[in-house]
Parts: C-alpha cells; sequence; structure tokens
C-alpha cells in the first residue's frame, strides 16, 4: 500500500477540538476497529475518519504479539497520513528500529539479537518478513514519529508520551532531536549506548521509571525471567509501600516489600520529578502516559474534549494499557 499525506491535513489537525487517546495495540487489529467504530469513527475506502473536531492519537507499541501487527500499522498510518490521527513512537517501535540498525562502534546490532530478545519481537518479523523491503519500510516510518508530543486544543493542553512525561528527559531528547525531525542515526547511537543520556532520556520516556528494589526483593515477569528493577507508578502522589509504586503482576503483588516507600525513595531528584508542573489544579492542562502491561487483554481509551472539566472515557480495546493524568488537570473518571 502506499501512502500520500494531503497538504490540507495540516489545516484540519489545527482545528482539532479533542483527542481520543489509544495505548497499546500490539497487533490486535479487530480490537482496535471495534474500538474505533466504537468512538464515532467511520470506515471509507482508504482510512478511518474521525468524528468532526476529533482526532485519535496513539501512544505507540503497535506492533509484536498479536495475531494482525501489519494490519495494524496500516490503519494507524493512513490515520495519520489522512490527518485523522497522530502517532507517538512506544519502546517496541523504537527497539525495532534498534534490532536493523548496526552499531557503529562494535560489531553487532544495536538491540541484540538475543534469545530473549528474539521472542519478544519474533511475531512482528515473521508476519513482516525479517529484512524484506517492507520490514525496512515499516522501520523507515517508525523513525518518523515523534517520542513525545505536546498539543493544544484553543487554551488547553496535552502532553503525550508512551510511558513517563519526565521534563529533563523531554529537553534532553529535543536537544538532539527536534520535534517534527527524523530520528537520525547519531542520536540514535548514542539512545541505544547504555548510560549515556540519551539512552536515560529514551529509556524513561518509552519505557518509564524504574528503580532497584530493596535487597532481598525481587519478582518474576511475564516470561518467568527473575527481575530485581521495578517500573514505578511515578504519577503516585501518596505510596504507602513499595506494593503501591510497584508496577507487577497480580501474581506478583506479594513478591513486594510492604515496608514503607517515601517519595523521595522512588521519583529521583524528590516530588517535583515525579509530577510535571504544567499548571495549578483546574487547569487545562493534562499528561498522559501509557504503560505496558503484559499479559493483559485490554488497552484504554481516554477522550480528551479540550475543556478544563470534562469526562475520562475508558474504553476496554486492543492491546494492554495503563493510562495516568497529571494531577494538574481536573478530570472526572466517567
Amino acid at each position: 500500500m502506499r501512502y500520500a499525506t494531503n497538504p490540507s491535513n495540516e489545516a484540519r489537525l489545527s482545528q482539532t477540538l479533542g483527542y481520543d487517546v489509544i495505548g497499546d495495540i500490539h497487533g490486535q487489529h479487530g480490537k482496535l476497529e471495534a474500538l474505533l467504530g466504537r468512538l464515532g469513527y467511520v470506515r471509507t475506502a482508504s482510512h478511518w475518519a474521525a468524528p468532526q473536531g476529533r482526532q485519535a492519537l496513539f501512544l505507540g507499541d503497535l506492533i509484536d504479539r498479536g495475531p494482525q501487527q501489519l494490519e495494524v500499522l496500516h490503519t494507524v498510518r493512513s490515520m495519520v497520513d489522512a490527518g485523522h490521527a497522530r502517532c507517538i513512537m512506544g519502546n517496541h517501535e523504537f527497539n525495532a528500529i534498534g534490532w536493523v540498525t548496526r552499531r557503529e562502534a562494535g560489531e553487532g546490532f544495536l538491540r541484540r539479537h538475543s534469545d530473549n530478545n528474539r521472542r519478544q519481537h519474533g511475531e512482528f518479523l515473521r508476519q513482516v518478513g525479517e529484512g524484506s523491503a517492507e520490514h525496512l519500510g515499516w522501520v523507515e516510518w517508525f523513525r518518523s514519529l515523534p517520542v513525545a508530543l505536546e498539543l493544544t486544543s484553543g487554551a488547553a493542553r496535552i502532553r503525550a508520551v508512551h510511558a513517563w512525561w519526565h521534563p529533563p528527559h523531554v529537553e534532553t531528547v529535543r536537544s538532539g532531536w527536534p520535534l517534527g525531525q527524523r530520528l537520525d542515526d547519531a542520536f540514535l547511537q548514542a539512545a541505544c549506548t547504555k548510560h549515556s543520556p540519551q539512552w536515560t532520556a529514551m529509556e524513561g520516556l518509552t519505557k518509564g521509571l524504574e528503580l532497584r528494589l530493596p535487597e532481598g526483593h525481587s519478582f518474576f515477569d511475564h516470561s518467568g525471567i527473575e527481575r530485581f528493577d521495578v517500573r514505578a507508578r511515578w504519577w503516585h502522589d501518596a505510596p504507602r509501600s513499595w506494593r503501591d509504586v510497584a508496577i507487577v503482576g497480580a501474581d506478583q503483588t506479594h513478591r513486594m516489600p510492604s515496608r514503607r516507600c517515601r517519595r523521595t525513595t522512588w521519583t529521583p531528584g524528590g516530588a517535583s520529578a515525579a509530577r510535571p508542573p504544567l499548571s495549578k489544579p483546574r487547569s487545562s492542562s493534562a499528561t498522559t502516559g501509557c504503560r505496558g502491561c503484559p499479559g493483559c487483554n485490554r488497552a484504554t481509551s481516554p477522550a480528551w474534549t479540550g475543556r478544563p472539566r470534562t469526562t475520562a472515557r475508558w474504553w476496554p480495546t486492543a492491546g494492554t494499557a495503563r493510562r495516568s493524568w497529571s494531577r494538574g488537570a481536573s478530570w472526572r473518571q466517567g
């Protein structure tokens, strides 16, 4: 399928009044189409068309795991190119870029072709045909996706990222990868070099805040791998223990420490880093983040209307997601 961007799309984007935020799809095309229909989108000959004044906002992780990954990519890209959607990069798209890109300093690829990594990415490789022209074409499109977006709707602002909106990380990325530009080789190589500022920023924005568990504690992920670092609910205002902070499967919660977890323990830089300083309560700014939740069979889509006081509706859908909104916005969950 060939894609062509309509020059009038920018005018349509500037008139958008609201966003339908859709998280991890992971190749679940049937559930994505069901969700779009439920949200009032209409299928045309070339794409799904958004209701008047609305636009879909995909938060990445379109690929891996599911049975119809190419169909998901075609649907999302056709909507983006027609001006009916925006899409940002998730960690799975970033990993897909690293899988095919050779490391300039040393041998091998930016994403190691280990057994564990191949198991995670193997279904996409099987469906697209590893090394095929189609495969490389989709990777090139992934490189065009921004890792974070700040959008406006009238006087309202919305900040979107796949995992963790941490202002220092956003600034690090933007200083080397300006918004609207293709991900270039220099930034990509730096972002795949462990412990570099670019690597730290991309890890946080696309994977979230990860913390080392106290000594003597660990858990097993959905693949049965023992982990000593855990992803944290960075948006949590008043955690009482590690069990409030840790993002693990329900069957692993008991492995988390029950001891008190102070905010400064799990938020680098203290409380100010946990929640972006968007505005005071009752403002019309919001931050949305999407967190992968392996093993879950649903995703969520809150509807953002661009009004200071609105309702976030949560839709069961395709893949796996957790959604968080900044406390700076006045949201009523409906």
